[in-house]
């Protein structure tokens, strides 16, 4: 319905029509109004007012059915050729006869529906904007704290991989190695001097001495070894 109507006020040329006021009508629907009865448009007319539309009515909306169309011409045909002609020149009386067209009035309680039902709508999603805005700064707590924890927990893992890569390198292996021979050495200097003051016998010396030196040796060709076919 609402094509129909509109389709004709896109269409509308303005002509003075027998001294009638300003009309917003094609001149093919104001002429019409001289007779008594609206004509129905023949074919050839239908292709003439077809072929003469403008280029921009390519994108307007299809036009109606014929079964909306009908229901026009029926509101319309009982009417007489003042009546007609009013419509054709009184805007507030076209607007008022088209507020009572059936089709017109479903839509509008349509359209007025739809409207009730998005202020509702709105208004729940604003009654429902502070708990929102709880729920989100909770969010935002919760996340915060636990992300201070697992910063925390991420940080002293680190420290622990650094420390044990540091501890098992190549050259923390290599200077505790020397630290093992310096102890070793050092040792073998003791159980010398034990010997020399008498403290303990030749046996026990050859034993204690023995074992000591052994190991500083062992030591000394892993050192080499390592210095010799570095690691990485």
């Amino acid at each position: 319905m609402f094509k129909f109507w509109n389709s004709h006020e896109q269409q509308a040329q303005p002509h003075a029509q027998e001294g009638s006021s300003h009309s917003w009508y094609p001149s093919s629907v104001v002429g019409s109004s001289n007779s008594s009865r609206p004509r129905t448009p023949s074919n050839n007319a239908s292709s003439s007012f077809n072929s003469q539309r403008p280029a921009e009515w390519s994108h307007s909306p299809p036009p109606v059915s014929p079964a909306e169309a009908a229901g026009v011409v029926g509101l319309l045909k009982d009417k007489s050729v003042d009546e007609l002609r009013k419509l054709l020149s009184d805007k507030d009386a076209y607007n008022q006869f088209l507020q009572s067209v059936d089709q017109v009035k479903l839509q509008n309680n349509i359209r007025d529906e739809l409207r009730k039902e998005t202020l509702q709508l709105a208004r729940n999603n604003l009654d429902k904007e502070p708990r929102i805005m709880e729920l989100r700064n909770q969010c935002r707590i919760i996340c915060t704290t636990e992300l201070a924890a697992a910063q925390e927990k991420l940080n002293e893992l680190e420290r622990q991989r650094d420390e044990t890569l540091k501890f098992y390198s190549s050259a923390s292996l290599m200077h505790r190695l020397q630290d093992a021979m310096n102890v070793t050495e050092e040792e073998s200097e003791i159980v010398n001097r034990q010997l020399l003051d008498g403290e303990i016998d030749i046996g026990t010396f050859a034993q204690k001495y023995k074992k000591l030196r052994t190991s500083y040796h062992r030591r000394a060709l892993i050192l080499l070894a390592a210095k010799t076919f570095p690691i990485g």
